[in-house]
């Protein structure tokens, strides 16, 4: 599966909070986003519209092995 080519940073924060993430603050254009599951991770998330693939591909990798998943596996997760 591919990664999809046109996520806007808004839709990409949306999707995040199915796994518990939490917007905590906004510094311009970029929002830093929050979870306690499985221990504290801190991610940030640019409100660009789209996200770059390599940005985007980063994010998703972060996420995916911090929940201890594939980014494959995530993707059907959180539906992007």
């Amino acid at each position: 599966m591919k990664l999809p080519r046109n996520v806007s940073g808004a839709k990409l924060l949306r999707a995040l909070e199915r796994l518990g993430y939490t917007a905590q603050r906004q510094r311009g254009s970029h929002v830093r986003v929050t979870t306690q599951d499985g221990g504290e991770h801190h991610e940030v998330i640019p409100l660009n519209n789209p996200i770059r693939v390599k940005t985007l591909s980063s994010i998703l990798k972060s996420i995916a092995r911090h929940h201890g998943k594939t980014v494959q596996e995530l993707l059907q997760i959180i539906d992007l």
